[in-house]
């Protein structure tokens, strides 16, 4: 059995790695929720995943934790295409605007996540939820530190 070493793949890399293997086998977020990631480029990504009754707040739309950890991942995801083998970050901010509630009965949602700045200590990203309508859930803005 051959095992991947994810420590040697640029954060590019690994970003393409998990969108196309799909690890089931690795505890995460993203295994939890059923994020899906349909699009992974350099300084982009975009994550998606089905509401379910499980997500739902005390008044039975999705709770905002859900959206927020989808801008989360993607900015942070995108923020982490950007990066060299070897190298992490961690989140230092997130701002999240909630624009309208989105429903819990199977609805995709997709968070798109766009670097604005990549330096050599932190970077800054920009991300929006939209429903499979295309209309915007919620949107956000981070600041990574770069580690």
């Amino acid at each position: 059995m051959t095992t991947t070493d994810l420590t040697a793949m640029t954060g590019l890399e690994l970003m393409r790695w998990v969108q196309t293997e799909r690890p089931t086998d690795i505890p995460s977020i993203g295994r939890l929720l059923g994020m899906r990631f349909d699009e992974v480029a350099h300084g982009r990504i975009v994550i998606s995943l089905d509401t379910r009754p499980d997500f739902a707040n005390p008044l039975g739309t999705v709770h905002g934790g859900i959206a927020a950890t989808l801008l989360d991942s993607a900015m942070g995801c995108a923020v982490h295409t950007t990066l060299p083998a070897g190298t992490g970050y961690t989140t230092l901010e997130l701002k999240v605007n909630y624009i309208r509630a989105a429903r819990t009965d199977g609805q995709t949602l997709t968070a798109e996540g766009t670097v604005i700045h990549a330096g050599r200590r932190t970077a800054t990203a920009e991300g929006k939820v939209l429903d499979d309508q295309g209309k915007l859930i919620a949107h956000a803005t981070t600041t990574c530190l770069i580690l």
